[in-house]
């Protein structure tokens, strides 16, 4: 069963549709003990960094999310809730996120080295570039998936990067260590490749449940 965390600031909405096209089972819920004897957790988030990381924190769906991460079960951040996994945050004043990921988010600056302008936030389709194998890119192959966002990561952890895209600069779009990923671009309105990548996350709650 993948549980969704809902602490106010995601799309829960899109999220489980996303799952009911798959046939995956799963709740939303803000109890941190139903979350915790989850399968697989998604943490969604759309909104402002310093808004959910403090709903995160006031709830103690913080502290639960570093405890499920601990316990190596599978968790998935998209979007917003992909950035909320780093250090800290420039959107707002410098916060302090998760702390899961090493690295930064930071503003796209919306001009190049050259002075040319370019549209923030970043939205639309782009393609993905893929750097490491991992589970998650199980039988994928390169294509576009759909964006959405005015802040980006920024790491000097290369490791953590699974797959990029370019917009002016770098922009890591899946991430991972151990049992953690993160996805910027929105796996759920990504047509094909975003329900493969969802489907390779969920099986791999259901390899380590044994079900």
């Amino acid at each position: 069963m993948i549980g969704i965390i809902d602490y106010g600031m995601g799309n829960l909405f899109s999220v489980s549709k996303a799952l009911e096209r798959l046939n995956v089972p799963y709740f939303i819920s803000e109890n941190k003990d139903e979350l915790l004897a989850a399968d697989a957790l998604l943490l969604p988030g759309v909104g402002a960094f310093r808004d959910a990381i403090e709903r995160l924190n006031e709830t103690g769906l913080a502290d639960m999310v570093r405890s499920y991460i601990a316990s190596g079960k599978p968790l998935l951040g998209i979007c917003l809730g992909m950035q909320l996994l780093f250090e800290e945050s420039e959107e707002n004043g410098v916060t302090k996120g998760l702390g899961i990921l090493p690295g930064r988010v930071v503003r796209f600056a919306g001009h190049t080295k050259e002075g040319q302008a370019y549209k923030v936030p970043h939205m639309g389709w782009n393609k993905l570039h893929y750097l490491h194998e991992s589970p998650i890119l199980k039988e994928i192959t390169e294509d576009y998936v759909y964006f959405v966002h005015s802040y980006y990561v920024t790491t000097e952890d290369r490791d953590v990067v699974i797959a990029e895209a370019e917009y002016d600069v770098r922009v890591p779009a899946v991430v991972g260590r151990g049992n953690v990923y993160g996805m910027q671009f929105h796996p759920e309105k990504s047509s094909r490749l975003g329900m493969e990548l969802l489907r390779n996350f969920t099986e791999l709650a259901v390899k380590r449940s044994g079900v």
